[in-house]
């Protein structure tokens, strides 16, 4: 059943991916009229989604309705949501604030197993990430290429956070507007599933605080997420890389990702990697940090 929290933020949604789109994207045909705002009007959105007016501005206004999965489904085709973009709007119909099913989340910790994993991937950079983005734990190469998380407060050892507030990783990723758009992404889809995450809330008003891209891509609603990709490097110690990226959900671990980045066998950019593991290996063991120290305690 809807609460009034939650029919609205589920109405924000709807309102800001029809902003988005023009009339032409979405084929809803020829128009009329000059328009003071940008993207679809709502008796458009209502006429793709085969439902009257009406019940779409009572949707989009966040009142105490009961839509249908059919009506889910239409809406998101009018919309053209992605994957992604379907799956949160789901998500704050069924997890947003005040619903009964909205539990606080448990803590999160790694299995020893999965730790041992990381550091037998040896040369292969590898983090394993929890709500939030939070980095539960990850192997040398891993720090070695991004940051040195077991160094950091526990409170700061989260990649979103790095990502978009850190002046290292603005310098590290060469397309660092994507990446730390899609990391606000992965942080709101996190937040529709988790509302009464505590932390994350909190996270959320530090980025808003502290980045003024982060508030606009916040104020979107958009969201992100990607099983697997490509990211551009420079490095300060080996230069440029260009390393794919794949995320594995690991089943016994809820809300749990396994990132692993490769390089394609013989390009510079694994050449690169090699010199990184090699000029890491000669650091004393006390400043590199391990799998291990990276949550040593569970994370809320």
């Amino acid at each position: 059943m809807f609460s009034m929290g939650q029919s609205a933020e589920f109405g924000k949604f709807l309102k800001a991916m029809r902003s988005r789109l023009s009339p032409e994207d979405a084929g809803a045909g020829p128009t009329s009229g000059a328009r003071r705002v940008p993207g679809l009007r709502r008796e458009e959105v209502a006429r793709l989604a085969g439902v009257s007016t009406d019940y779409y501005v009572r949707l989009e206004q966040g009142r105490n309705i009961h839509p249908s999965r059919t009506v889910l489904e239409a809406v998101s085709r009018a919309l053209r949501l992605s994957s992604s973009e379907h799956e949160h709007m789901m998500d704050l119909l069924e997890h947003c604030a005040g619903t009964a099913r909205s539990n606080v989340p448990a803590a999160q910790g790694v299995r020893p197993a999965l730790r041992q994993l990381l550091d037998a991937m040896g040369d292969v950079p590898a983090l394993v990430l929890g709500r939030r983005s939070d980095v539960l734990a990850g192997n040398r190469m891993a720090f070695l290429l991004f940051a040195d998380f077991p160094a950091l407060p526990a409170s700061e050892r989260n990649l979103a956070r790095w990502i978009i507030l850190d002046p290292a990783a603005r310098e590290l990723f060469r397309d660092w507007k994507t990446v730390a758009a899609e990391a606000a992404g992965a942080l709101r889809l996190d937040v529709g599933r988790h509302p009464n995450d505590a932390q994350a809330n909190q996270l959320v008003g530090e980025l808003a605080v502290h980045s003024e891209q982060f508030r606009q891509w916040w104020a979107g609603h958009r969201v992100a997420t990607r099983s697997a990709g490509s990211v551009r490097l420079h490095h300060a110690a080996v230069g440029d890389l260009e390393l794919n990226f794949e995320n594995l959900a690991l089943p016994d671990g809820p809300d749990q990702t396994l990132r692993v980045y490769s390089a394609r066998a013989g390009s510079p950019s694994a050449d690169a990697l090699a010199l990184l593991g090699s000029l890491g290996a000669a650091e004393p063991a006390s400043e590199r940090g391990s799998a291990a120290a990276a949550t040593a305690e569970a994370v809320e």
